[in-house]
């Protein structure tokens, strides 16, 4: 769809559809940042993330319970650095 704008006896086309083009670019950065996802997801274990002093396992006869505190507060912080770093 192209809309058409008057300005000063000027007309100007928008085009309001995304092209290919930026689907593409959309779908490689989808791509490439679950493919990095998955890297950290798979390293995180060889650091120790997930088995950090401060996060909570129970376990009996037949229930086990995993609360990942402390790996989630430092995720955390590092995310907030990691955004807040990028956005300025």
């Amino acid at each position: 769809m192209i809309e058409k704008f008057n300005i000063d006896k000027h007309v100007m086309e928008v085009n309001t559809m995304p092209t290919l083009e930026s689907l593409g670019k959309l779908l490689l950065v989808i791509g490439g940042l679950t493919a990095a996802i998955g890297l950290l997801l798979i390293f995180s274990g060889r650091i120790g993330l997930g088995r950090l002093p401060g996060d909570i396992f129970v376990q009996r006869e037949n229930f086990t319970f995993y609360f990942p505190l402390a790996t989630m507060i430092i995720l955390s912080l590092v995310l907030t650095l990691l955004v807040n770093f990028f956005r300025r």
